[in-house]
C-alpha cells in the first residue's frame, strides 16, 4: 500500500521507485531545442543521480530532439541497478519551442526505435504517450503500444495530458500504470484524475510543478519557506509530495546544486495547517 509518507511507489507492480525523481528536459538546449548550454553541467547532473537516492528519470524523443536520451545513456550506461527510465512518443519538432502531435503508429514505431537505440537498451521500462492525436483513431495508436508491449520492447505504458474517460477508454486495450498531467497547486483543473488514478493504483506524475506566476501564491510560499529555512521551489514541491501517494515527482533542473535542493525539498515536514494554507491560495 502506498500512502503519501511513503518515499517509494511501485510502478505496475514491479517497479519500485523513489517517488522523488528527475525530469530530463531541461538539460537541453533553450526552447528544449539542441544540445545545452553546458554539456560537461548536464552530465554532472545525471551522473550525481544515483547517490542522491533518484532512480527514476522522465525524459522523451522530442527533447532536443534526442539530445535528452543521448545524454542520460552517455552519462549512465550500464544504467545502476534499479534505474528506471521513462521515455515518450507522439511528438515531432520543427524548432526551439516548436511542438507538433504526431501518434500516427508509423510515427511511434520510428520514435520507439530510436530511443531504445539511444537509450541503449532492449526495453523501454516506461513508455508514455506524450499526446493523444486528434487526427489519429486513439485505438490504433492504443493498437500499436499493445503490439510493442508484446514484443517486449515496451515493459509499461503511460498516457500524458488525458481525462478519466481517456484513460477508462485507454483501458479497455491495454494497461495503464502511469498518467503525466500538468498539474500543481495553483493548476488543479486535473484533481479528478489525480484521484481516479490514487483509486486505481496508477502514477500521476505532475509536469510545470512549480508554475509561480500567481502572485498571491508566492507571498505564501515565501511565508512557508521561512518557517521552514526552506526555498519557495522546496516547498511547492513538498506539497505536491505530501498531497498524494501516487504522486511521482520530476523536478528538472541543469545544475547540481538546484538537483540536490529539489530532492532535499521531500523532507520539508509541512504541517497540516500549512498544507492547507496553500491550498487555499
Amino acid at each position: 500500500m502506498n500512502n503519501a509518507n511513503n518515499s517509494t511507489f511501485t510502478l505496475g507492480g514491479d517497479l519500485t521507485i523513489n517517488r522523488m525523481g528527475y525530469g530530463a528536459m531541461r538539460i537541453t538546449g533553450k526552447g528544449v531545442w539542441g544540445q545545452p548550454e553546458s554539456r560537461e553541467e548536464a552530465i554532472k547532473v545525471l551522473r550525481a543521480l544515483p547517490g542522491i537516492g533518484v532512480n527514476f528519470i522522465d525524459t522523451a524523443d522530442s527533447y532536443g530532439p534526442n539530445v535528452s536520451e543521448e545524454l542520460i545513456a552517455e552519462a549512465l550506461y550500464p544504467y545502476p541497478a534499479g534505474m528506471v527510465i521513462a521515455t515518450k512518443g507522439g511528438f515531432m519538432r520543427t524548432g526551439p519551442g516548436e511542438w507538433h502531435i504526431n501518434s500516427h503508429p508509423d510515427h511511434l514505431a520510428q520514435a520507439l526505435e530510436g530511443s531504445l537505440k539511444r537509450l541503449k537498451v532492449d526495453r523501454i521500462d516506461l513508455y508514455q504517450l506524450h499526446r493523444i492525436d486528434p487526427k489519429v483513431p486513439f485505438e490504433k495508436t492504443l493498437a500499436f503500444l499493445k503490439q510493442a508491449q508484446q514484443q517486449g520492447l515496451i515493459k509499461h505504458i503511460g498516457l500524458s495530458e488525458v481525462s478519466i474517460a481517456d484513460i477508462q477508454k485507454a483501458r479497455e486495450q491495454v494497461d495503464i500504470v502511469s498518467v503525466q498531467n500538468k498539474y500543481s497547486i495553483v493548476y488543479r483543473d486535473w484533481e479528478p484524475e489525480l484521484d481516479y488514478c490514487r483509486e486505481e493504483g496508477i502514477a500521476f506524475i505532475p509536469w510545470n510543478p512549480i508554475n509561480a506566476g500567481n502572485i498571491l501564491y508566492v507571498e505564501k510560499l515565501k511565508e512557508i519557506a521561512a518557517r521552514h529555512d526552506a526555498t519557495m521551489q522546496q516547498v511547492a514541491l513538498s506539497w505536491l509530495y505530501h498531497h498524494s501517494p501516487n504522486i511521482l515527482l520530476i523536478p528538472g533542473t541543469s545544475k547540481v546544486a538546484h538537483l540536490e535542493e529539489n530532492v532535499k525539498a521531500a523532507s520539508v515536514a509541512l504541517t497540516a495547517e500549512e498544507m492547507k494554507e496553500l491550498e487555499e491560495v
